[in-house]
């Protein structure tokens, strides 16, 4: 189901490296065992925050579920050659993905923030109602850019609509949900920043 080097084999590495069976370090997360069972397997594509709130519970970044190695050097990235995509799920429980992460800071050993260029494709059916302030939640901070077409993020009970060129940068411990607006696809400038 995943391939070598994917998220959920990561995941499982690093949580049998810590000597954690799935129960555990799902309770130590604070999510259910089913969710890290099916990460693991590939079965799901997470969504960022319980990605991050795994991290966080093993005592580590977002950064060894990305990266194939680390370099301590600068890492440069040339225009259009954004690397591997990360696909992260912005539904409950999905087997696919409305966005593609491509890491501008793949291999970066030590990184304490993320930065992706995220291609957001637009919801269908119920999805496609304006974004839920039900939306994730988890300690740190995000800075978003729109690069291209529209932009919906969902902040608590706010809605904000943001257009090619608009930024926002927000504490992700307010329950948050970004996703394309207007109908069409968006691309976007993502900087996370998670405390370990």
């Amino acid at each position: 189901m995943q391939g070598k080097g994917s998220v959920g084999e990561k995941l499982r590495s690093v949580r049998e490296s810590r000597g954690l069976d799935p129960a555990r370090l799902a309770e130590r997360a604070g999510v259910a065992v089913a969710l890290v069972s099916q990460i693991e397997s590939g079965e799901l594509i997470p969504s960022l925050a319980p990605l991050l709130k795994l991290a966080r519970a093993l005592g580590v970044r977002l950064g060894p579920f990305l990266d194939d190695h680390e370099e301590v050097g600068p890492i440069v990235v040339k225009a259009g050659t954004h690397g591997r995509v990360v696909r992260f799920s912005d539904k409950g429980t999905p087997a696919h993905s409305d966005m593609d992460f491509f890491s501008l800071a793949a291999n970066k050993a030590g990184r304490h923030m993320e930065p992706f260029i995220v291609e957001l494709r637009p919801s269908t059916g119920e999805a496609a109602q304006p974004a839920a302030a039900e939306g994730s939640a988890h300690e740190g901070e995000e800075f978003l850019m729109v690069l291209d077409g529209e932009v919906e993020l969902a902040y608590g009970t706010q809605l904000h609509r943001l257009s090619a060129g608009d930024c926002v940068y927000y504490d992700s411990i307010v329950a948050h949900h970004v996703r394309a607006g207007g109908g069409g696809a968006a691309r976007i400038l993502a900087v996370v920043y998670a405390p370990l």
